[in-house]
């Protein structure tokens, strides 16, 4: 009869830096490709927001364009027209125009 061959006991894989590697590479991608870039526009936005001045005119995060009148520490104003004054939060400010642009709308 055919006698049964018993198969010899696999050695223990030890983890080492070839499994890890995957891993990594994932890990470096996602670092250029999402986290940095996300870290240069907040600095940059926030660059933005200390240099922000009277008679600059902007775009806020929902679209409104005007002059900044007015700033504080947390609110900017906001003229959007000829006496229309509107009060924003200092972060909302998403978009520093050049100078002319709202005249030319």
């Amino acid at each position: 009869m055919i006698s049964l061959a018993h198969a010899q006991a696999a050695a223990a894989a030890t983890p080492g830096f070839e499994q890890f590697l995957p891993l990594i590479i994932i890990f470096v991608l996602f670092w250029f490709m999402l986290i940095r870039p996300q870290m240069k526009r907040a600095k940059e936005q926030k660059k933005m927001l200390t240099e922000l001045a009277k008679g600059d005119e902007v775009v806020t995060t929902s679209g409104q364009v005007g002059k900044v009148v007015k700033f504080g520490e947390q609110y900017v104003s906001l003229e959007i027209a000829d006496g229309v004054i509107t009060h924003v939060q200092k972060q909302s400010v998403q978009t520093l125009l050049p100078k002319g642009t709202i005249k030319g709308l």
